[in-house]
């Protein structure tokens, strides 16, 4: 008798401990960052992340931030656990030492930045680009969109007079001619064409592949490895439902920035969502952007992008 006793005392506190182990596994809370136009202000709005995770006990803090790298700069002093950015902002914060991780990313999706001239312009090549003003948000994926142009154009990024400016303060700046051209990314891209008759010099097609990454703090992603697949698994879902529903998603995204949905439905039918793991491939061209930058003086030190790979991914 004391033996079986003793067995179920043993089994008893084996069960407790699995669940405390479980529970700890578990985040109180996940803290996501976004912006009014990126796709995780679509999951905040459709509400299936939130769902899901009040399922597990886990409240869902939704936090704005204006940019890529005002919101990574929260990732790394830890005020929020997650982030969806473009390509550039991570190899900066990886730059100034912030410890990210890589969780997935989207499908390329080059057509949804170019740089952009006044259509009586008389710039008609990226050649043309040569001694001119050009605005653009600084250490941003349309960055990297200048940078390769002006290279397969035979020109420098010192051949051209950059003009860093917030999308707001550029769109008036190209508006009243104060500089040349302007690159820029959806939805801003859609609206300054359909309002202001702007006309494409180039977009990244052929020049950089232009992603969204989904990114986490290594202290959330390493610590609850479970619950960054979920919202992965979240984001693959919301992805699905939005490229076959485009108009629905537009409305949503029209409410979330201001914009007409008309924009929206222009950015969406050149912009597929998707939300897929990290690969060899898609680090490698993310370690070119890093390398490219560095090369140019953009970057201040060399980074190695590989740094900021998810163990989950190593095995």
């Amino acid at each position: 008798m004391k033996a079986k006793g003793y067995f179920f005392s043993a089994l008893a506190l084996s069960i407790s401990l699995m669940a405390g182990t479980s529970h700890a596994a578990q985040p109180e809370t996940v803290n996501v960052g976004y912006q009014k136009a990126n796709i995780f202000a679509l999951l905040k709005y459709r509400g299936t992340l939130d769902a899901r995770f009040k399922q597990e006990g886990i409240n869902v803090k939704w936090v704005e931030f204006p940019a890529g790298p005002q919101m990574l700069e929260g990732l790394n002093v830890g005020s929020i656990d997650l982030a969806a950015t473009g390509d550039a902002p991570p190899v900066f914060a990886q730059a100034a030492q912030a410890d990210l991780i890589y969780l997935g990313h989207s499908p390329a999706n080059p057509k949804t930045e170019a740089i952009v001239v006044p259509k009586a312009s008389a710039i008609k090549s990226v050649a043309d680009l040569k001694g001119k003003r050009v605005a653009l948000n600084k250490g941003s994926d349309v960055n990297y969109l200048l940078v390769a142009a002006l290279e397969k154009a035979g020109l420098s990024y010192k051949d051209i007079t950059p003009v860093y400016l917030a999308p707001a303060d550029a769109r008036a700046a190209f508006q009243r001619g104060s500089v040349d051209a302007w690159v820029i990314w959806d939805p801003y891209l859609a609206e300054v064409e359909a309002h202001t008759d702007a006309r494409e010099v180039a977009n990244a097609e052929g020049l950089v592949p232009h992603y969204t990454f989904f990114l986490a703090s290594r202290k959330f992603a390493e610590g609850y490895p479970e619950a960054a697949k979920e919202v992965i698994d979240e984001l693959d879902k919301l992805s699905s439902w939005a490229n076959a529903n485009k108009n629905d998603a537009a409305a949503i995204l029209a409410k979330s920035t201001g914009l007409d949905q008309s924009i929206w439905q222009t950015s969406l039918a050149r912009m597929p969502y998707g939300a897929s793991r990290m690969t060899p491939q898609v680090f490698a061209e993310q370690q070119k952007l890093a390398d490219d930058f560095s090369r140019v003086g953009l970057l201040p030190v060399k980074v190695d992008v590989s740094k900021a790979t998810w163990s989950q991914d190593k095995k």
